[in-house]
């Protein structure tokens, strides 16, 4: 068998070597919710732009709820997840809005009366690696109006990036990766069944999902 040359690209590995990741102390929690809040006027509802699970179990209280599209960022598992669907050894994958693209989603109103108390909460869920971008996007909602929402876009520079990773990697995590809140299959197969109970199915993550999915799951 030939060697691989010298100057060949490197094949990624699994399990990732993330090096330290740190959880974020309750100061920084509270720090990062109050600096990306800081454009809200705490007069008016709320909008969050939910991509992934906040579709499925939003854990909040959402006076209205509809489809919606954001452009400029797109959906993909995207960010290694060493808490929740995985551990720092067998890192799971989770999804995490990346540059480029659309992405169909949900919009959900929160009203301003107790949203502070299930934003805490929220940061806790989504912010506690801190490896999130929390930013505001302009959403088209699907009755054609246009709100500036709240949502999560992947943090570049955080040893938790995955990026754009092979089929046989994605393959690794959806066999061995499982967290506190469950497997990352689990996590991927919800999702996509919730974005196609919504009406707005994603293809993309749906063939990554058939494509990756262990034989176990489909007996």
């Amino acid at each position: 068998m030939m060697n691989q040359p010298s100057n060949a690209p490197a094949t990624p590995a699994y399990p990732s070597l993330l090096g330290e990741v740190c959880p974020l102390t309750s100061e920084e929690l509270e720090h990062s919710l109050h600096t990306s809040l800081q454009h809200w006027d705490r007069t008016s509802d709320l909008w969050l732009f939910a991509y992934g699970s906040l579709i499925w179990k939003p854990d909040l209280p959402a006076a209205e709820a509809c489809n919606a599209r954001v452009y400029g960022y797109h959906r993909g598992l995207y960010l290694w997840s060493c808490l929740t669907r995985g551990t720092p050894q067998i890192p799971g994958l989770v999804l995490a809005l990346d540059r480029g693209g659309s992405c169909a989603g949900q919009a959900l109103r929160i009203a301003t009366d107790g949203a502070m108390t299930y934003l805490e909460k929220l940061w806790q869920r989504e912010m506690a690696m801190g490896s999130y971008r929390p930013v505001w996007l302009t959403c088209q909602l699907h009755d054609g109006r246009r709100v500036r929402a709240l949502t999560f876009a992947m943090h570049r520079d955080k040893p938790t990036y995955a990026g754009r990773l092979p089929d046989h990697i994605v393959r690794t995590a959806f066999e061995r990766a499982q967290g506190r809140c469950g497997t990352t299959l689990d996590y991927v197969a919800r999702t996509v069944e919730a974005l196609r109970a919504s009406g707005i199915p994603d293809r993309t993550l749906e063939a990554l999902l058939k494509r990756c999915q262990c034989k176990k799951a489909e007996e």
